[in-house]
């Protein structure tokens, strides 16, 4: 953003002060600061006005890329309506090292590189080249301005919080509103205001601060809400210390997160060659965070305010299979009998969005120098993937990654890898209990390497280097020695934290860079027709308008679901781009409350146990819709509207749940699927394996208004139930049109 930005949004922002007359949090300057023009100025009230706002850009990655440019050609436009961007960082499996990794990456996945590129030169999209970096890294250096708007294909894009900047992950039908020029609608959140004091003690970094906040709010506490941070302590955190926190208030359920303008936002900008930016910042900082009044007295002002002493804040290690489940390193001597997994540490893992800057990796490289000259050795297998190649090219320069692989770790592509489930694991035991310790952002079973196994915990890239020193996750570094090669017991010391002055400014953009800026509207889609890659879109059936009757029950499922659940990554990471090839993953690690095995449902057509999709496809074959009914939070988990598009496409129209997820159910409404939530949560029980559906009410469908659902059980009697909604009126119009893609081609 530039000055004259900076100074358009105070205009706007005095000319909704002039009609509200109130204190702003920075959250509420950076909403009515975006404000669509069609949307009327008010006190929006919290988790009941839907609100249309205006992004200033758009990121998307390749994997849910796929899908969201696929949509979009099917609006026939000619070019997108703002900047945005296209990062190849999903689909690069970690194998053997950086360079044969990326080489194989390129020869796999050239029908969905060729594809993203020529789109991408067609509509007038970034296109950054496999190896350039992970999307929120890269986005970090390059795109995030402080005050600014941007969504994301990924729910991670909260990463960009940490400059200052509004980032929400949302699906690709919600990315396509915005590509085509529509105003995206968003259902005001609750602002929860973290007020940080103090300063970070040696071995406890800005990760612990977010694993912390999860100890206190759970994987859900934040659903509908925005983690706004405040305080001195906001202020002794570095720029990508901030975005660590940022990215993983997605794990909370939060819509984003944000932290005010500061010097260190400042010095990044600055080092990241956007010193214009840097300077129109500075000269508008008081726009850039909350006003005095509401740090006077912010429990006036934030629907919760969360006090935290950063001095008092102790290394945490959170898992398995949630990142919820907090542990202090302190608290952690008895690891197997509080989690049942090996205290022994197979694996340790730095990287992902969320932990592969240069702050990161430094940190790493010291730890090992210090632990090298006390004569201790690696325990564990220690993997590592750069952020960015900026932090790749530093790291080479400054022999970072020459005290990495002379301690015997691996430096992998700068790409997701692990985190996403690209892993090609050797394990030669798959059917034992192992331990991995991540720094990333999520640890669901079988998300890393597809091993239900696989005991996945996180902690910061420090903590993670400490224990594989040890070879053990109960280590504590703060109490605790290890026993060098010579037989003496040393302490670990904790290092010095670098200093962004001795680093190399990272490259502009240019003709030379990682990313391709063209814009040639005569460019032809590049799909090709001998790879099952990528596929053309076939739109959904509208609603015919009468009650959804006969709906059989596809699965109830038990417990946690999340989007890994409904639709797996990893190797199904290569049918992203056809929706017909990948829905044959559909639930397939859904937990079915009414069978023992994940991913296995009854077929009342043959009366036997068969795998979800296939279920579904004997049903939809003789055109028998279905629905699917949940738990708490169901959709729990990334962005990807794979999740929401495999059911629909395989038939389900509804999906009844105890809560959801915010983008899985955007996305399962922007579909056409019914998001549908208990009125009642006890009536979950009263479905059973057998049972059919009516919905009830549709022609009178309307905000705020309860669906009627009648129970048909198998053997006799049936149940009314009510159910409860979100949908706003566009909402609704995206249902009766079959999709939120088939509304905008209806009105374009």
């Amino acid at each position: 953003m530039s000055s004259e930005k900076y100074n358009l949004m105070q205009k706007k922002l005095d000319a909704v002060n002039q009609k509200l007359s109130k204190p702003f949090t920075l959250i509420e300057k950076i909403i009515y600061s975006h404000l669509h023009e069609n949307q009327e100025v008010k006190d929006f009230k919290s988790n009941q006005d839907y609100i249309l706002l205006e992004p200033d850009r758009l990121a998307m990655q390749d994997a849910t890329g796929q899908m969201a440019l696929l949509q979009f050609m099917n609006t026939g436009r000619e070019k997108v309506a703002l900047p945005a961007s296209v990062h190849c960082d999903h689909l690069i499996t970690a194998r053997e090292g950086a360079d044969s990794d990326l080489q194989k990456a390129q020869e796999e996945n050239k029908p969905v590189y060729d594809f993203l590129r020529s789109a991408s030169q067609k509509y007038g999209i970034d296109y950054w080249r496999p190896g350039s970096g992970i999307i929120h890294q890269i986005i970090l250096e390059n795109y995030a301005q402080p005050g600014g708007l941007m969504l994301g294909t990924d729910s991670h894009t909260p990463n960009c919080g940490g400059m200052g900047m509004m980032g929400v992950g949302v699906g690709g039908a919600d990315a396509v509103d915005i590509m085509v020029d529509l105003p995206w609608e968003l259902q005001m959140p609750k602002i929860f205001g973290v007020k940080l004091t103090g300063e970070l003690n040696d071995w406890t970094a800005p990760k612990d601060v977010i694993l912390y906040i999860l100890d206190i709010l759970g994987a859900k506490g934040a659903t509908n809400a925005v983690l706004e941070y405040f305080g001195p302590g906001t202020e002794t955190l570095s720029a990508t210390g901030k975005a660590t926190i940022t990215n993983m208030g997605a794990e909370t359920g939060a819509t984003t997160s944000v932290f005010p303008f500061d010097k260190n936002i400042y010095e990044f900008l600055q080092l990241t060659n956007r010193e214009e930016i840097a300077e129109a910042a500075a000269q508008h900082s008081e726009v850039l965070k909350a006003d005095s009044d509401v740090y006077e007295a912010p429990h006036q002002f934030y629907d919760k305010v969360i006090e935290i002493n950063l001095s008092e804040v102790e290394p945490y290690i959170n898992g398995p299979f949630t990142p919820d489940a907090a542990f202090k390193v302190s608290d952690f001597d008895k690891v197997e009998e509080k989690t049942e997994a090996p205290a022994e540490l197979s694996v340790g893992l730095v990287g992902s969005c969320t932990n592969s800057s240069y702050e990161d990796l430094k940190k790493v490289s010291q730890l090992l120098e210090i632990a090298k000259e006390k004569g201790l050795e690696l325990e564990s297998d220690f993997l590592v993937n750069p952020g960015s190649e900026w932090v790749r090219e530093i790291c080479e320069e400054e022999g970072v990654f020459d005290i990495i692989r002379d301690m015997g770790g691996t430096i992998f592509a700068n790409a997701c890898g692990p985190c996403i489930g690209q892993w090609d694991r050797n394990n030669d035991n798959p059917d034992m209990k192992n331990t991995i310790l991540t720094s990333f952002n999520r640890n669901f079973k079988k998300r890393n390497d597809g091993n239900p196994y696989t005991y996945a915990f996180l902690a910061s890239p420090e903590m993670v280097t400490a224990q594989s020193l040890a070879g053990r996750i109960d280590f504590n570094p703060d109490k605790d020695k290890l026993p060098n090669k010579n037989g003496d017991f040393v302490v670990l010391e904790y290092p010095e934290s670098p200093e962004w002055e001795q680093i190399k400014p990272s490259p502009k953009i240019d003709d030379n860079s990682e990313v391709i800026r063209e814009h040639k509207t005569e460019t032809e889609i590049n799909i090709d027709d001998e790879s099952d890659r990528v596929e053309m879109l076939d739109p959904f059936e509208e609603w015919k308008g009468e009650d959804l009757e006969n709906l059989q029950l596809l699965i109830k499922t038990k417990g946690k679901c999340t989007t890994d659940h409904i639709s797996q990554a990893g190797e199904w990471l290569y049918y992203r781009g056809n929706l017909d090839k990948i829905s044959d993953n559909l639930l397939l690690g859904a937990n079915n409350a009414f069978y023992e095995s994940d991913g296995y449902t009854k077929n009342e057509l043959t009366d036997e146990y068969e795998k979800v999709p296939k279920v579904a496809r004997d049903y939809k074959e003789i055109g028998v819709n279905s629905f699917i009914v949940a738990e708490d939070n169901y959709g729990e988990g990334s962005s990807r509207e794979h999740a929401a598009m495999e059911p629909r496409y395989m038939g389900v129209r509804a999906v009844i749940a105890k809560s959801f997820a915010r983008i899985h159910e955007t996305n399962l409404k922007k579909q056409g699927v019914l998001a549908l939530t208990f009125k009642n949560n006890d009536d979950y029980d009263k479905f059973r394996e057998d049972d059919t559906i009516d919905i009830k009410g549709l022609a009178d469908f309307a905000p705020g208004e309860d669906l009627k659902v009648i129970i048909d059980h198998a053997e006799g009697g049936s149940e009314e139930i009510k159910v409860e909604h979100t949908y706003s009126e566009m909402q609704i119009e995206w249902f009766k049109e079959g999709s939120a893609i088939n509304w905008i081609n209806k009105n374009r």
